[in-house]
């Protein structure tokens, strides 16, 4: 008799001859009544929605780079959303945990881009004309997490109107941001926020205000006094600036594979995405750095 034998440890014992779970480690084998990990995860449908165009062995690297993206803003979006609600009811604490998971997210999505950067001009050349008008411009979550960041821009849902998620983005264009929510939680600490700032029109971009830059001002000043949006600013920073690297990349990795070609969508390809990275999210948060 085994020590296991000895012991009747359940994790530990012997499995049965014959039994499928001796073939392996005690791993189980048989999946006929059981769910898998392929059913659990729904890999047939992941696995089996890659479909190049071309007849080109790079066009498979196109397609896997931006399905993984897609799925990462997902997960990104569905951590954004909770942010916000836990802002709304004044619950920081599961919300820093939130926005740092976001800004590791973006952290993997930059470095994502090396992987698509090892396709040359020419491989991309070669499966180009397949791709139609087909353009990352048009992809809905990417629009949904620029509007719940506050960058919101009515005249982009255009692209969607004949989609099913374009009721979802008009919602997302009427909601509050994430940094309006931020905003409020100032003006409920008893920090002086402006009338107007405090009703501004949810469907308009994040504009700078003093008076947001004075409170976020005064929280800097007194951190201990004001230590949960003290790190609350920060993280907000964390996630901005982890942003701007996701589209910082994206810039270098379209320049170095198309150069200043229009992009598929017929956007200034490099050009319009340079223009991108003027845009500054939560600008208080920054401009206060000169003012402390």
């Amino acid at each position: 008799m085994n020590d296991n034998e000895k012991t009747g440890c359940p994790m530990h014992a012997a499995a049965p001859a014959g039994d499928a779970r001796a073939q392996w480690h005690g791993a189980q084998m048989d999946f006929s009544k059981d769910m898998s990990y392929g059913d659990y995860l729904g890999l047939n449908q992941i696995l089996h929605a890659q479909h190049p165009l071309s007849p080109n062995h790079n066009e498979m690297l196109f397609i896997i780079q931006h399905q993984t993206s897609e799925l990462w803003m997902k997960l990104m979006l569905h951590e954004l959303r909770a942010v916000r609600t836990h802002l709304q009811t004044d619950d920081l604490p599961p919300a820093f945990k939130m926005l740092a998971r976001v800004a590791r997210i973006m952290d993997q999505l930059v470095h994502a881009w090396d992987v698509l950067a090892t396709m040359t001009p020419p491989e991309y050349t070669a499966i180009r004309p397949y791709l139609g008008a087909s353009s990352g411009f048009q992809s809905y979550q990417y629009r949904e997490i620029e509007f719940i960041l506050g960058n919101k821009n009515a005249a982009l849902l255009t692209v969607h109107a004949t989609t099913p998620e374009h009721a979802l983005l008009q919602e997302s264009l009427r909601t509050p941001s994430l940094y309006d929510e931020a905003v409020q939680l100032l003006a409920r600490n008893g920090l002086a926020i402006s009338a107007e700032r405090l009703n501004a029109d949810p469907t308009q971009p994040t504009q700078a205000d003093a008076s947001v830059q004075d409170a976020w001002l005064e929280v800097y000043r007194d951190p201990q006094r004001y230590w949960a949006l003290y790190e609350l600013a920060e993280k907000l920073v964390d996630l901005e600036t982890a942003f701007r690297f996701w589209r910082f990349r994206h810039v270098t990795t379209v320049e170095r594979i198309i150069g200043f070609k229009t992009g598929t969508g017929g956007t200034a390809g490099v050009s319009y995405l340079r223009k991108m990275l003027d845009v500054v999210l939560f600008p208080e948060l920054f401009a206060l750095r000169t003012a402390l």
